[in-house]
């Protein structure tokens, strides 16, 4: 009888011990945002997750970088996720139907596409018309919210040809064209968001094209479908949408 009683007292610790952990995982969960995105646009969403968390108590977890890196954590835990171009979130709902709430969906702020040159401009590219010379090497991202970009640049001007015959090295994600950019000093520009070069100073200069050049492409962002915490969640994109956020936006190279 007085083993049967010590082993139901034991039982019911481990069991309350059990629920402890699992309260005390839920707490921490119900307290943070997960956020979901490409790297493109890391800088301004991490600088302003840091700071909503200090106005709200919100901890928010901003995971960016490609896509194969983050999207089956995404699937599990995601509530918002951000695009670093309008077609990429939306090739992420036709590819994951139950991933993002579509009625959800923000636009945040514009960003201009340029070209990002060697520290120095050693080949003195200063418009579309320089990187179709002769022994100029281009890398090209050919996804990653630039699918297509440098075309759509150089179709208005007449320069396809001439541009893609200088194509030096195509890969599908800015992290491997940073990769390479810091490997080899062959690679002469890149076609790509203004951005970047605030990320990339140390190693680039950024020539912007006239305004009558230019091209933008927008940085939308949702809410999870599968979010537990879509009033946070929501919150926080609204944060985003604040003048003071966008002025940080702009800081990073946005519109």
């Amino acid at each position: 009888m007085r083993k049967s009683v010590i082993f139901i007292a034991a039982l019911l610790l481990v069991t309350a011990l059990l629920g402890f952990s699992s309260a005390g995982k839920s707490k921490e969960r119900e307290t943070t945002l997960s956020v979901y995105g490409p790297g493109g646009p890391l800088g301004p969403i991490n600088e302003l997750a840091e700071q909503f968390t200090k106005e709200t108590g919100i901890k928010v977890s901003v995971t960016a970088g490609p896509e194969t890196k983050w999207i089956e954590a995404a699937k599990q835990d995601a509530d918002v996720i951000y695009g670093g171009s309008e077609y990429m979130l939306r090739n992420l709902m036709l590819k994951y139907p139950r991933l993002i709430d579509e009625k959800s969906k923000a636009e945040l702020y514009p960003r201009a596409a340029g070209i990002l040159v060697r520290k120095g401009n050693p080949k003195n590219i200063q418009s579309l018309e320089d990187i179709t010379k002769n022994g100029v090497k281009i890398i090209d991202v050919n996804g990653a919210g630039q699918l297509g970009l440098w075309e759509d640049l150089a179709g208005r001007k007449g320069l396809i040809s001439g541009i893609s015959r200088n194509i030096n090295h195509s890969v599908s994600s800015s992290a491997e064209a940073i990769e390479l950019w810091k490997k080899s000093n062959k690679y002469d520009a890149w076609i790509t968001y203004e951005s970047w070069h605030y990320r990339l100073s140390d190693v680039t200069e950024l020539v912007e094209l006239p305004e009558e050049d230019k091209l933008y492409r927008g940085t939308p962002i949702a809410i999870a479908a599968e979010s537990d915490q879509k009033k946070a969640a929501k919150q926080f994109i609204e944060h985003l949408k604040t003048e003071s956020s966008h002025q940080v936006f702009q800081k990073w190279g946005w519109k």
